[in-house]
């Protein structure tokens, strides 16, 4: 297996759910530190959603490894952040025998 090309910064952000104030809450999205990372474009789509039409990528994200419980290790319903672009985790999986790195399989909607 040959080492990744791990040459984009992404911010890891976890949601956290605050009181809005009128019974219901806001969701704010706190960073968790920046990885860098490969990004791999997997397979698109074409969805209707309740905002409207959009366009859903899968993407396969490729991370350096972190210990289980560290906050910059990435999970299930955690997002990437790259500038106005982001990507929700649907999946962390460990990458190789080693153990080095881990793949987030990630999904990014974009308004059609």
């Amino acid at each position: 297996m040959s080492a990744p090309r791990i040459n984009r910064a992404l911010v890891l952000e976890a949601p956290q759910d605050v009181p809005d104030g009128a019974g219901g809450f806001d969701r704010l999205w706190l960073p968790q530190g920046t990885l860098w990372a490969e990004i791999t474009a997997r397979s698109g789509r074409f969805a209707r959603g309740e905002a409207g039409p959009s366009s859903l990528t899968g993407y396969r994200i490729v991370v350096r490894a972190a210990p289980v419980g560290d906050p910059q290790r990435p999970v299930a319903g955690q997002r990437f952040r790259e500038g106005t672009r982001s990507w929700r985790i649907e999946a962390v999986a460990e990458k190789g025998a080693d153990a080095r790195y881990l793949t987030c399989f990630a999904e990014e909607e974009v308004a059609a």
